[in-house]
């Protein structure tokens, strides 16, 4: 039997932090790896792209790490390398709609998915209007989010305008602020569905206890790998969920066959997302609001390691199908 031979990978990134598991699970699948750190650079249109599979991690957080240039220059090699014909992993499209909270609402409408009621604002006084139309608390957020930047809560708009007049007031990139009809959950998590190449890969809890900065990653918040005595385990839906503990995230019963993940699956498809995580919160009445798109999800490994899902393992492999197509590997089998 003939191996295929492999294409060389070639991943967009901006954090290195995020990168050794990627990285890692790639070269167990046997992938040569070359990293392109994406912040000052130049783009030759003229001059064909490297050969191989590119994997955009270009995260909207990506300003906060000093990296102000990153965005900008990553829709502008996103697009050459899609000029070109190079095989791109959560391309362009992907990236517009991660860049961009209002865009991921559109969307989650257009698929009939139930969202928080969400306006998008510039200038202050537009930001006050738009306040005062909210029946009820609301939150802010960046529209270009990540890491729950900009998130605050707010009573009405009396509150957001001594918040705006204050020094602690931060509109994020594009001074585009999102307002967001706040959804009191009873309990305080958010739940998170990992999707890979169209499959459902797990979905996990993050408590809301202590704010909104709820990257999965180790490398922004690190789990303990044992279990805590504060940790009461309960059963439901056949699967041992810890709620609040231990540690920021644990596991949830939601499954494939869930209804909402299968739609979440068909945008994922239509839209040409191809890893993501997709976040909702559950109100009082049981309604399920969903409000976020990541496009360039970490997975907690310690949590991984007890659920046992390997999330970049799942994204290695499926980065090897995308490499040795059906036809190809059946050649080979035969």
């Amino acid at each position: 039997m003939i191996r295929p031979v492999l294409p060389q990978i070639h991943v967009l990134y901006e954090n290195p932090a995020w990168i050794p598991p990627l990285e890692e699970a790639l070269a167990r699948e046997g992938f040569r790896v070359r990293l392109v750190h994406v912040n000052e650079g130049l783009v030759d249109p003229s001059a064909p792209p490297p050969a191989g599979i590119w994997i955009n991690r270009i995260s909207p957080s990506s300003h906060t790490r000093g990296h102000v240039h990153t965005v900008e220059l990553a829709r502008q090699l996103l697009y050459w390398l899609e000029s070109h014909g190079r095989r791109v992993i959560n391309g362009l499209g992907a990236f517009e709609l991660e860049m961009s909270k209002l865009r991921q609402d559109l969307v989650l409408r257009r698929h009939g998915i139930r969202t928080p009621r969400t306006v998008l604002a510039v200038g202050r006084q537009h930001l006050l209007e738009a306040a005062a139309t909210f029946d009820g608390p609301f939150i802010t957020k960046h529209d270009q989010g990540g890491k729950g930047l900009g998130i605050r809560l707010f009573h009405d708009a009396r509150e957001l305008e001594r918040h705006l007049d204050g020094d602690g007031f931060d509109a994020g990139p594009g001074a585009r602020m999102i307002l967001q009809q706040y959804i009191d959950a009873p309990e305080p998590f958010i739940t998170r569905v990992e999707i890979v190449g169209g499959r459902f890969v797990f979905a996990m809890r993050s408590s809301t206890a202590d704010g909104f900065e709820l990257c999965p990653s180790d490398a922004c918040n690190p789990m303990p790998s044992g279990k805590t005595e504060e940790a009461d385990e309960v059963e439901e839906g056949g699967l041992q969920v810890c709620p609040t503990g231990p540690g920021l995230f644990s596991p949830s019963p939601v499954a494939e066959d869930d209804a909402l993940v299968q739609r979440y699956i068909r945008l994922c498809n239509r839209e040409g997302i191809e890893i993501a995580g997709i976040e909702y919160v559950r109100d009082a009445w049981g309604h399920r609001y969903t409000y976020d798109i990541n496009g360039t999800t970490n997975y907690n490994q310690t949590l991984g390691a007890r659920i046992g899902v390997d999330g970049m393992g799942e994204v290695a492999r499926y980065v090897r199908r995308t490499a040795t197509p059906v036809r190809r590997r059946r050649r080979i089998a035969s």
